[in-house]
């Protein structure tokens, strides 16, 4: 998971069951996930496999038909951001994690509000699954995507979990 250098930055939109979701990336990889209120009708013609591929990884996931993720990622953050983003993709499909767990596993014991920023500030929603993070007392919050959206792929993959 390293910075991306190529200068031709591509997107498309993705029209998920929880919303429109915006893929950002180079020949190299996906730089950002991000959900957003309506799409662009410009569709680039010539757009790396990695963005459409990653269009069909997600409506397998939405369908249930996938629980992990084979794209490549070009992610730009600090390296306790960067840390923190590699124990989210460690936090197994159905299960959560609270700030404090993923703290410790990234050994900084007492970094859960750290952990909890560089959750906020994850690129690449869903397939590092800050969703997954979880509040001390199991509640959900911190989901800058919107709560209503945590919920909805908690459900999702609750739901699917036997199912892997």
């Amino acid at each position: 998971m390293e910075g991306a250098e190529n200068v031709n930055e591509y997107f498309l939109y993705y029209d998920s069951p929880i919303g429109y979701i915006k893929i950002s990336g180079y020949e190299e990889g996906i730089t950002s996930i991000s959900f957003c209120e309506k799409t662009a009708t410009i569709i680039e013609d010539s757009v790396p496999t990695c963005l459409t591929e990653c269009i069909t990884q997600l409506d397998e996931y939405f369908k249930g038909k996938r629980n992990l993720f084979s794209i490549p990622l070009l992610i730009n953050g600090t390296d306790f951001q960067k840390k923190v983003w590699s124990a989210l993709v460690s936090i197994p499909y159905g299960k959560t994690s609270t700030y404090k767990e993923i703290a410790e596993m990234i050994k900084n014991p007492k970094g859960a509000r750290a952990v909890g920023n560089a959750n906020h500030n994850n690129p690449i929603a869903i397939i590092i699954p800050c969703h997954r993070v979880i509040g001390a007392n199991g509640n959900l919050v911190g989901y800058a995507e919107g709560v209503w959206r945590k919920k909805y792929l908690l459900d999702l993959e609750k739901r699917l979990y036997n199912k892997y």
